[in-house]
């Protein structure tokens, strides 16, 4: 305790509110990633499968989903613009000494934003205005946008975890930068498919989940099947890969970082027959509280085998490691996504099963209601992920290299806190008017449906068919002959 007073005691005030907005405006921030990452190869999955197979109902998801999709990103314009003011105004230190290093993953990054915001712009208004393939095709690069934004933001942060591409002058100062080399670090590889796997999976749970939600409410219609089926088994096949992806991601670390890597797994002195402990706490002394420990399993996992020595969390000073508060973060946030991740597979076997041998969906109803929260609880993972990557490093911003409190802002504290709440506010209006949107997308569409089934009721232009006909309002929606100027298709305006 004593070791962590006097930490603290020489960290600077502003340091603490600086974090905090950080964490918050990151942690809301990649929520929105695995839809802006992966929701554009779903909704070009369920196009292709609707112009292959002449499949209105796939067109009509996919039609829906790209209005999701444009939503979805222009909330993330909001929250992406605000993590790109804060890097500058709560990080100087280091975009001020190491911009000229890292900064291409940014540009990337902008640049993929950019080229992915006219595609999306093409491919909502070429609905009905293209030829289908024509319409398919020019929207083909969209998901390709989205893992070159993924590309720049990993290579930037796999910079920060294993920096190179660089030499140092006599003022401590980069120069001789060497680009290729800062974009592909030891650990980038690992980390960027371990990343993007997790963005897949993680949206394609979120949009089946909404689907088994209907199913368990009874709409047992082909719509709700389709909407199902397609994202679920993505998601089904990528987990299992993610869970392999994970463990080079993990070894990496070990290889690359081993303090995090000791922080993320609690071990204190270096040793071999190192055991796994699932959950527990660190204590300053170096004793873990609680948890299960499985005698060796860490020194197998790290190396295959029992005899593996594995790095603590002394072999550093104290000044350069986590602190025992911040590496039982670190481990409470490996633990929980490796344990969802496993009841994850879990569920993907038991639909593979069910799939293979039967070719239809599991019968239980026990099946839809793990469906319908698997979407919630890889979101965890997703932000599990991500605070295991930042904490696990600390104290370094850029490791070995730069500490954060020596790259922190030196705006007073109070301004700090005040910018707090006030994006604590505005974040709240704006995830608010979000889901407010979808609901209402999704009120109107099910109104849509339901007139259509009955054969009676208002069907708006977007619900109809893409590329079809459209269906005719009924006269009640355009007012009867003589009330007002036709406007039916081909009326007189």
């Amino acid at each position: 305790m004593l070791i962590t007073a006097d930490l603290l005691a020489n960290t600077p005030p502003q340091l603490l509110p600086a974090r905090e907005l950080m964490a918050f405006t990151l942690g809301m921030h990649i929520l929105l990633v695995p839809f802006g990452v992966a929701l554009p190869f779903l909704v070009l999955l369920m196009h292709y499968r609707g112009l292959r197979r002449e499949d209105p109902v796939a067109l009509t998801l996919a039609r829906r989903w790209s209005a999701v999709m444009a939503v979805q990103f222009a909330i993330g314009v909001v929250t992406g613009t605000v993590l790109s003011f804060e890097m500058g105004l709560l990080w100087p230190g280091m975009l001020g000494r190491w911009g000229d290093v890292f900064g291409l993953g940014f540009g990337v990054e902008a640049w993929a934003f950019f080229l992915e915001a006219v595609l999306i712009a093409v491919y909502l208004y070429g609905w009905r205005r293209l030829k289908p393939w024509t319409h398919f095709w020019l929207a083909a690069p969209l998901p390709l946008t989205a893992l070159l934004g993924a590309f720049g933001i990993i290579a930037a942060n796999s910079w920060m975890n294993t920096p190179r591409g660089f030499t140092l002058d006599a003022n401590g100062d980069p120069v001789q930068v060497d680009v290729r080399r800062a974009v592909f670090t030891p650990i980038f590889g690992a980390e960027y498919w371990h990343f993007v796997a997790a963005m897949f999976l993680t949206a394609a749970y979120v949009v089946a989940g909404v689907y088994a939600v209907g199913w368990l409410r009874g709409r047992r219609d082909r719509y709700h099947r389709l909407g199902f089926t397609v994202p679920f088994t993505v998601a089904a096949i990528l987990t299992p890969v993610q869970f392999m992806l994970g463990d080079s991601a993990a070894r990496a670390v070990f290889h690359k970082q081993p303090v995090k890597f000791a922080a993320t797994e609690l071990v204190w002195k270096t040793d071999t027959h190192v055991p796994e402990y699932m959950f527990g706490r660190l204590k300053s002394d170096g004793t873990i509280v609680g948890g299960l420990k499985i005698p060796q399993l860490d020194s197998i996992l790290a190396g295959f085998k029992p005899s593996t020595q594995v790095t603590g969390l002394t072999s550093v000073p104290a000044a350069d490691r986590p602190t025992a508060v911040q590496a039982t973060i670190a481990h409470w946030a490996f633990d929980i996504m490796v344990t969802i991740g496993s009841l994850l597979i879990l569920l993907a076997l038991w639909y593979g099963w069910c799939r293979l041998r039967r070719r239809d969906l599991p019968r239980s109803r026990w099946f839809f209601r793990c469906a319908a929260v698997a979407g919630a609880a890889a979101l965890v993972t997703v932000e599990c992920g991500w605070i295991t990557t930042e904490v696990g490093r600390q104290p370094w911003i850029v490791y070995q290299h730069m500490r954060v409190s020596e790259a922190v802002t030196s705006t007073r504290p109070a301004t700090l806190w005040a910018m707090l709440g006030i994006v604590v506010v505005v974040y709240a209006a704006v995830f608010g008017a979000f889901l407010a949107v979808v609901l209402k997308m999704r009120t109107r569409w099910r109104i849509a449906d339901e007139g259509r089934a009955v054969g009676s009721g208002p069907v708006a232009p977007e619900t109809d068919t893409p590329y079809g006909p459209r269906e005719p309002e009924p006269a009640a929606a355009r007012g009867a002959p003589g009330d007002g100027p036709d406007r039916s298709p081909g009326g007189a305006p």
